[in-house]
């Protein structure tokens, strides 16, 4: 791999609770289990985009470029090499001659170029059509008025060549995420609109069955380019398990992995047991839970209210509830991300201050708002927390708590969602830049239907300074970038605050005995399980 790819990523510095050291090396073979609450809405990777699906997607799929397992390490997955040309502008793939997808046929490079104008495409409504926007011809097919994209060139059925109208320093990692997935047109086709239901990818793993409400079962791929991946040979995806349920499951050994994680009333007491020392996985992560406030929505639109609402939230009390899983948050980077701002204090918990800001914007006798939630414990013990918050500084809050997938659609769908607590759904990267904390969930063009940006907010000159600071793509300058990136999210949380940043929150994960492999398979930095590196003790 070349030098000039490796001093462009950053480094992710996951702090992991140690494991006893294991002498095996990972074992083919054997069936995993694993458990959730609520069923996935989809598998299609352009429209897919909640962290329980994005792991699933990542398995079925294959892209250009991908992660070395456990770490935010780039290298040729789809492609067997790639080029950059001097400038940034060009990149140029080459495609493996073995690849296929799992209908059999020879993955190509118009293959490449109909997956990746398929997700900017409007018509799709998928929600990573933003991501692409340093590719020629982007503008012009998101406003309808073009049906390609000029700037990803099939130049023959092996080689794709991307060609940029501005250099962007996120490109690599941006072919490795799942919008950036390649798909056979015809299967898509064929699924006359249910290809989320029916995917059809080159991934570690294939769909074998779906039941509704019931279970996923995933086969191994016999046909992975890589005949060194993957070690399972299926693993099942239970749902509709409710997550005490789950953890008794598998301290039966009926489960591998509880994928809701330990509920907060049974944490400490596993935690503290020594018996599950070897079981219990706990490590930071690219993490931060908040509360979107709908800018579009009356009283909302009017940034002292939003201020006031910040000022209202005691995010002490609410990490509390998660048995102090997490750190208070004052900005919308985590701590661990290039560009955090320690010198930024955020909005200090000052109910009197809140009430002021309210009785300035017209509201001295508070308004009434919902806030919605997901409803898998804790997320609606700590909406209720932020309702009573919100309610000492006279904010009625009615609390909608549904499954995460309603959730989803309120808030990107229909848009009608005022407030909505992420928790559960809390955005984590997709990759270790700054720029993925703006561009989806905050940039112009996460503001749409289908979107993730739920506080609806688009400010022009933000963007503008945003896509500036993804154009610095000398490695030389990578400091100075993020930088540039850090004071950017300061002055959205200072002047315009769209969101309630709550907590930076630890992962934990809780596996069977007979689950091998290290820490970093199970609290990945770009995905939250993955399965392609799981593997059974035999």
């Amino acid at each position: 791999m070349k030098n000039w790819l490796r001093s462009t990523v950053f480094a992710t510095m996951v702090a992991l609770t140690p494991l006893a050291a294991s002498a095996q090396q990972p074992q083919k073979g054997g069936t995993m289990t694993v458990t959730f609450k609520d069923d996935v809405s989809t598998l299609d990777p352009a429209v897919g985009y909640d962290w329980q699906n994005w792991s699933m997607i990542k398995s079925l799929f294959s892209r250009l470029v991908d992660y070395k397992p456990g770490t935010a390490e780039l290298v040729p997955s789809l492609a067997e090499s790639f080029e950059v040309a001097p400038d940034g502008l060009t990149y140029t793939f080459k495609l493996r001659p073995n690849a296929k997808f799992t209908n059999g046929r020879t993955i190509t490079a118009a293959d490449v170029k109909y997956s990746i104008e398929r997700a900017v495409d409007p018509k799709t409504q998928g929600p990573g059509a933003g991501f692409f926007g340093a590719i020629k011809g982007h503008e012009d097919m998101q406003a309808g008025k073009a049906s390609e994209l000029p700037g990803v060139v099939a130049v023959d059925d092996r080689t794709v060549r991307f060609e940029l109208s501005r250099p962007d320093a996120t490109f690599l990692h941006v072919m490795a995420i799942n919008f950036a997935s390649v798909v056979p047109k015809e299967e898509v086709e064929k699924a006359a609109g249910d290809f989320g239901k029916k995917p059809v990818g080159s991934g570690t793993f294939k769909l074998a069955d779906w039941t509704i409400g019931q279970r996923l079962v995933f086969e191994r791929n016999p046909d992975y380019f890589d005949k060194g991946l993957p070690y399972l040979d299926k693993f099942v995806i239970e749902v509709g398990q409710e997550p005490l349920v789950a953890l008794l499951r598998l301290q039966r050994g009926e489960v591998d992995v509880a994928g809701d994680g330990i509920p907060p009333a049974k944490f400490l007491e596993l935690k503290n047991d020594p018996a599950y020392k070897d079981q219990i996985i706990q490590g930071d992560q690219l993490n931060t839970g908040y509360v979107t406030l709908n800018t579009r929505i009356k009283p909302l639109d009017d940034v002292r209210v939003r201020q006031a609402l910040n000022m209202a939230v005691n995010k002490e009390r609410i990490v509390r509830i998660i048995n102090n899983r997490a750190v208070p948050a004052n900005q919308i980077l985590p701590p661990l991300m290039p560009g955090y701002d320690k010198e930024y204090k955020g909005y200090a918990y000052d109910v009197a201050k809140a009430k002021a800001l309210l009785a300035e914007a017209g509201l001295k006798d508070g308004f009434s708002t919902v806030l919605y939630a997901t409803n898998t414990d804790p997320q609606p013990r700590i909406a209720q927390a932020i309702q009573q918050d919100l309610s000492a500084i006279g904010v009625k809050a009615e609390i909608k708590s549904l499954a995460q997938a309603n959730v989803i659609a309120a808030g990107g769908t229909e848009g009608e969602a005022p407030m909505i607590w992420s928790g559960g759904m809390a955005w984590i990267a997709d990759f270790p830049d700054p720029s993925n904390f703006y561009g989806p969930i905050l940039g112009c063009a996460g503001a749409t239907q289908g979107g993730w940006n739920w506080a609806w907010y688009c400010n022009k000159d933000i963007d503008a300074r945003a896509t500036a600071a993804d154009a610095m793509s000398d490695p030389a300058k990578a400091g100075e970038r993020a930088k540039v990136w850090g004071q950017i999210f300061t002055d959205i949380m200072k002047n315009d605050a769209p969101w309630i940043p709550v907590f930076n929150e630890q992962r934990v994960v809780v596996r069977s005995k007979r689950m091998g492999g290290d820490a970093s398979i199970y609290i990945d930095p770009t995905r939250v399980l993955n399965y392609d590196a799981l593997w059974i003790k035999q």
